[in-house]
């Protein structure tokens, strides 16, 4: 079965760092697909908030992220990371990974697989 899990979420305080993988199954080489992560607070749309692309790892990232957060990847273990640093009150979401060839990273509608989210806290 085709999968992504991810993991890493927890309860932090403000300014402090947690890093979420996200691992595919057997049936999905992530080396070879270009991986987004999304975020989604209660009662918001789905955020997406950095990609790294399958062939050159080039990275993006949106605004709210940019300078705090960084998306690595590690084929042998088909994993990828999301580094996020300096958390602040307004990060708590559930976090999510996605797969596929997207044309517009940001997008949701242009990933393929997903995985079920891990929740991300911050509180004092």
């Amino acid at each position: 079965q085709v999968q992504l899990v991810e993991s890493g979420g927890g309860l932090v305080q403000p300014g402090d760092s947690l890093r979420l993988s996200c691992v595919g199954s057997s049936e999905i080489s992530l080396a070879y697909y270009g991986v987004g992560w999304f975020r989604q607070a209660p009662g918001k749309g789905r955020e997406g908030i950095t990609f790294i692309h399958p062939s050159d790892e080039s990275t993006k990232y949106a605004n709210s992220v940019k300078g705090r957060f960084t998306v690595s990847k590690d084929n042998a273990d088909n994993t990828v990371y999301l580094q996020m640093d300096s958390l602040r009150p307004e990060d708590p979401s559930v976090y999510y990974c996605a797969a596929g060839h997207p044309t517009m990273w940001a997008i949701m509608e242009e990933y393929d697989t997903w995985g079920q989210g891990t929740q991300v806290t911050v509180s004092s």
